[in-house]
C-alpha cells in the first residue's frame, strides 16, 4: 500500500467534513421545507424555537435542535442575546421563496431521491440495464420541477425565447408550440402565461407528471390553452408546430437522434426546435467545477440510468456539450445549429432545417 502524504490527507479529510455537513444539512433542508419551517420564517423578524413550533404546529424540542443545525451551517441567523433566529434576505429567497430566481429547496428533493433510489442505481450498475425516469421516488419529480422552474422564470421568456430568431414574434402574434418532455409542466405555463395569443401542446410520457401539469395549468389560468398528453418524444402527434420546445431532458433521452427526426417532421416549414441543456464544455477537464461536479452527481444517479434503460441508450449525459448536442441535431436531418444564449447553469440552441 502507497503511504499516504500527511498534509494531502488532512486536506482532503477537510473537505470530506464539508461534505458530510453538506449532506446531512441537505436532509435538513427537506425536512424545513415540508414542515414550512422556512415560509414561516420569511417575514425576517427574530422567533424563538418555542413560537416557531406554535407558528408551524411542530413540537419544540424538534425545532430547537433543527434551528441549531441550521444556524450552524449558516442557513438561519442566530442571536445569542435573544436567544431567537431569523432568516436574512438573501436565506429567505432561498429558502422561503419559490418564485425567486435564487430558490434552491427544491434541488434537495432531487438529491433526497438520488439516496432512496441509490440501491436501484447499483442493481442498474451490475445489470446495465438502466434504470427509467418512471421508476425513481415522487421526490425526484417534485424536486425536479422546483429545481428548474426559478430559473426558468428568470430567463426563459425575457432572454432564451428572444435569442431565438424570430420566434419571440411569432408567439406574441399567435404560434402553436409543443413543449416536449414537459414533466409538471412548469416551462409551457409560463410560456402560456406570456404569449396568450399562442396554442400550446405539452408532451411527457410519465403519465403522473402529465396529471400534475393539467392541475397546474387549470390553478394558473391557462387551462383552456394549453393541451397536456401523455406521448414520447418520438411519438407526439404533428400539428406543424412554430416551435419545439425540449426543456433539460434530451439528454434523458434513449435515442435523442431519433427524437430530433420526429421533431423535424411535426414543425412547420419554417419552424425552430428549442434545445435547452445543462451548462457543459466540451471537455471534461473543463467541467470540474462546482456547477459539472453537480451536473456529473445527477447524470451518474438519473440521466444516464434513464438514458440507458431505452432504447438505443446512447446515454449522453447531463454533461454533453455543444459538440456532441450538435452532432445529435445534425444526425436527426437538421442544417442550422446554434447556440442562441447561455446562464451558468444552462445552454440554449436553436436547430432549424
Amino acid at each position: 500500500m502507497r503511504a499516504a502524504d500527511p498534509q494531502k490527507l488532512d486536506a482532503l479529510v477537510g473537505r470530506l467534513v464539508g461534505d458530510v455537513g453538506a449532506s446531512v444539512t441537505g436532509a435538513l433542508i427537506v425536512l424545513g421545507d415540508q414542515l414550512g419551517l422556512y415560509k414561516a420564517m420569511a417575514d425576517g423578524e427574530p422567533v424563538s424555537a418555542a413560537a416557531l413550533a406554535e407558528k408551524t404546529g411542530c413540537k419544540e424540542r424538534y425545532v430547537r435542535e433543527w434551528l441549531a443545525a441550521q444556524a450552524a451551517a449558516g442557513y438561519v441567523d442566530y442571536d445569542e442575546g435573544s436567544d431567537r433566529f431569523s432568516l436574512s434576505p438573501e436565506q429567505m429567497v432561498a429558502f422561503a421563496d419559490e418564485g425567486s430566481p435564487a430558490f434552491f429547496a427544491g434541488a434537495f428533493e432531487v438529491v433526497q431521491s438520488m439516496w432512496v433510489d441509490e440501491p436501484k442505481v447499483e442493481e442498474a450498475f451490475r445489470s446495465g440495464s438502466g434504470l427509467g425516469w418512471h421508476e425513481h421516488s415522487k421526490c425526484l419529480f417534485r424536486g425536479t420541477e422546483r429545481f428548474f422552474r426559478p430559473g426558468y422564470n428568470a430567463h426563459l421568456t425575457t432572454e432564451w425565447i428572444p435569442a431565438l430568431e424570430g420566434v419571440h414574434d411569432k408567439l406574441t402574434k399567435g404560434a402553436t408550440v409543443a413543449d416536449v418532455g414537459c414533466g409538471h409542466g412548469a416551462s409551457t405555463i409560463l410560456m402560456a402565461q406570456a404569449y396568450p395569443n399562442s396554442r400550446f401542446f405539452g408532451f411527457d410520457y410519465h403519465g403522473p407528471s402529465i396529471e400534475r401539469a393539467r392541475e397546474a395549468a387549470e390553478k394558473a389560468g391557462v387551462g383552456e390553452r394549453i393541451v397536456f398528453e401523455r406521448a414520447s418524444a418520438k411519438d407526439f402527434p404533428a400539428q406543424g408546430y412554430d416551435l419545439v420546445a425540449m426543456f433539460d431532458c434530451l439528454h434523458d433521452m434513449g435515442d435523442p437522434v431519433g427524437a430530433g427526426h420526429h421533431v423535424r417532421e411535426t414543425l412547420a416549414g419554417d419552424g425552430t426546435w428549442m434545445i435547452v441543456e445543462p451548462f457543459a464544455h466540451d471537455k471534461l477537464k473543463d467541467n470540474l467545477n462546482p456547477v459539472g461536479r453537480i451536473y456529473y452527481g445527477a447524470s451518474t444517479m438519473i440521466c444516464t440510468p434513464a438514458s440507458l434503460s431505452q432504447e438505443v441508450g446512447l446515454g449522453l449525459g447531463a454533461q454533453a456539450g455543444e459538440v456532441r448536442l450538435r452532432k445529435v441535431a445534425l444526425d436527426a436531418g437538421f442544417s442550422r445549429f446554434r447556440r442562441a444564449t447561455e446562464t451558468p447553469f444552462n445552454m440554449v440552441f436553436e436547430a432549424r432545417a
